[in-house]
């Protein structure tokens, strides 16, 4: 599929920004807010039965596929809570009424993010802008009637923030409907459109989202049409080439079915990171990306979680696209906007720690349960985390690069749900 010479031509980038940006803010909004439901089962990557995962599936994105499986929990949800109405008639209801772009910026910046990415057409096929071909099947003609992707495009960029979109090429249930994803039975687990008039429309909404609002990232997901996969007038290639002339500072991620990318992602605990490659996971502060009010305290991540999961993937060489969920009226919810303020008072501390460094993993450090590493600017820094107390580590226990004092280091542990603790020393010369 990918025979044409023009594909190992296009570039692969990682342009100091992004490779000095530690943290990202993925945003999943769109009709589904107003259902806000999803069945709250565990972490993407923690379940072998792919057919149970889809069923009782925690993403309340997904909610227009899952109410469509037979037997599934949120099937029945919508049953009992909005006696089957057709799914658009969310879309009618969602009004956006609180929404402040400027606010979620800000937010965002003072979480330490360097950029941020939101949905601008989920599997549902509704475009947060006035997509071409989507007649009045977006948000600037139903619902919020705003261009959402607009306002975010102007608030992000105001913020001095990077801005990126995220589509779906992969799935649009409304423009090609197929069997619900994950469906027993099904000729495969998930069907998803292969055609060139499907690819067409596709291009077309993303050298609009280009043309209209300069993203410096292209986050696709589930796959491209197949058919599509070719330089000639509307197809794949020609896009990429179109994007990177565009936005010389622009990247790409690497769900475009295998035809180009700048980085890797993985999601929750899912995927593999090939050697060498620049890449990113995205997760979300519950186990959904969508706005679920069935989450509690018990689905949500702390701070600490938080700030160590940055850290962690920092020192592997990573960043993270941390997701937020805002409702239908377009507030966040409390317990995801306290886990950004809670990350950015320690970013503030520690980004310049983060940002830019190298990688040392993870760390074998007596009397502490997690220890992590990087180097940045002629400095080792090192993240602890454990129980409350005092601890003394040895310098021999902390990476041989260091010039650790001889007689090693003292530090004060808050305890597990605290933030870690982090120490520093000079690179040996």
């Amino acid at each position: 599929m990918h025979e044409d010479p023009r594909w190992a031509d296009l570039p692969t980038r990682l342009p100091d920004w992004y490779r000095d940006a530690p943290l990202g803010i993925f945003i999943h909004w769109g009709a589904y807010a107003v259902p806000a439901w999803a069945d709250p089962i565990g972490e993407l990557g923690t379940f072998d039965n792919e057919h149970e995962w889809f069923a009782h599936n925690p993403y309340a994105e997904w909610y227009f596929n899952t109410i469509r499986l037979d037997g599934s929990p949120a099937q029945q949800h919508h049953q009992d809570v909005h006696g089957g109405a057709p799914y658009d008639d969310f879309l009618d209801a969602w009004d956006a009424a609180a929404f402040d772009a400027t606010a979620w910026a800000d937010l965002f910046r003072r979480a330490g993010a360097d950029y941020v990415v939101p949905t601008t057409k989920h599997h549902d096929g509704i475009t947060l802008w006035e997509a071409p071909g989507t007649g009045d099947r977006n948000t600037v003609a139903r619902g919020p009637r705003r261009d959402l992707v607009g306002e975010l495009a102007a608030a992000t960029t105001a913020a001095g923030l990077r801005f990126g979109v995220y589509y779906s090429g992969g799935l649009d249930w409304h423009v090609r409907p197929t069997d619900p994803v994950g469906m027993e039975g099904g000729d495969e687990i998930m069907p998803r459109p292969l055609d060139e008039e499907y690819g067409q429309y596709c291009t077309a909404h993303v050298r609009d989202l280009i043309d209209r609002y300069h993203p410096d990232v292209l986050w696709n997901d589930i796959g491209w049409p197949d058919e599509n996969h070719h330089f000639g007038p509307g197809g794949l290639g020609e896009l990429l080439e179109h994007f990177y002339a565009e936005r010389p500072e622009g990247l790409i991620n690497d769900r475009f079915s295998g035809a180009h990318h700048d980085l890797v992602t993985t999601e929750y605990q899912a995927g593999s990171i090939p050697d060498g490659e620049t890449w990113e996971n995205c997760r979300g502060i519950g186990l959904s990306f969508g706005y679920n009010q069935v989450e509690g305290p018990e689905q949500y991540m702390s701070v600490a979680q938080a700030i160590r999961h940055v850290v962690d993937a920092v020192s592997h060489g990573g960043r993270v696209l941390l997701n937020v969920g805002p409702r239908a009226d377009g507030t966040l919810p409390g317990p995801q906007v306290a886990v950004l303020e809670g990350l950015g008072e320690f970013m503030a501390e520690h980004k310049a720690h983060l940002a830019g460094s190298t990688g040392l993993g993870e760390l074998d450090v007596p009397g502490a349960t997690w220890a992590r590493g990087v180097t940045q600017d002629g400095t080792v820094h090192v993240f602890l985390s454990g129980p409350a107390g005092d601890l003394d580590v040895p310098a021999e226990a902390l990476p041989a690069v260091g010039a650790w004092p001889a007689s090693g280091v003292h530090v004060r542990l808050a305890g597990e749900d605290a933030p870690p603790v982090a120490v520093s020393a000079p690179l040996r010369t």
